[in-house]
């Protein structure tokens, strides 16, 4: 199964980014990164909902979707690895984990997804969050495939 995190807003140069990168090239395939643009010129609902159409956009035909939301399910590691595991058994080709702007997800996208998925109730920067979901889709390969990196 591919799987694509697709955010809203530009990347830097630094320590997450590196990160991200770290995690992305540790998978066959490599995890791989889309960005949506970002514009702050409207008002929030206008904004929330042209992001949720970028998001959407760029999410391959037949892809499960999770919605990276603080008001969406809170799921361990082994969680998630056994739903994503399901996801591959049944044929799907590819899940699209997606990060929306400052102010959130459009109700129209949170609809849409498979999965709302929140990381906690601590605020994340959204570039640690890109590397943080990075890791996590590593983790949960290693976990459905038995490798000793996760240790619960």
């Amino acid at each position: 199964m591919r799987f694509i995190i697709v955010a809203v807003g530009r990347g830097g140069k630094g320590p997450e980014q590196a990160l991200l990168n770290e995690y992305a090239a540790r998978l066959r395939p490599p995890i791989e990164f889309k960005e949506v643009e970002e514009r702050r010129s409207s008002s929030v609902d206008e904004r929330k909902a042209r992001e949720a159409e970028k998001l959407l956009a760029a999410v391959p035909p037949g892809a499960r979707i999770i919605a990276l939301d603080e008001r969406g399910r809170s799921l361990g590691s082994v969680d998630l690895a056994h739903k994503l595991g399901g996801w591959e058994d049944n044929g799907v080709p590819a899940t699209a984990f997606l990060i929306g702007g400052a102010d959130g997800h459009d109700e129209s996208l949170r609809a849409k997804a498979d999965l709302v998925l929140a990381l906690g109730a601590l605020t994340w920067p959204h570039m640690l969050v890109r590397a943080m979901i990075a890791e996590q889709i590593y983790r949960a390969r290693t976990i459905l495939d038995g490798h000793p990196y996760h240790r619960a």
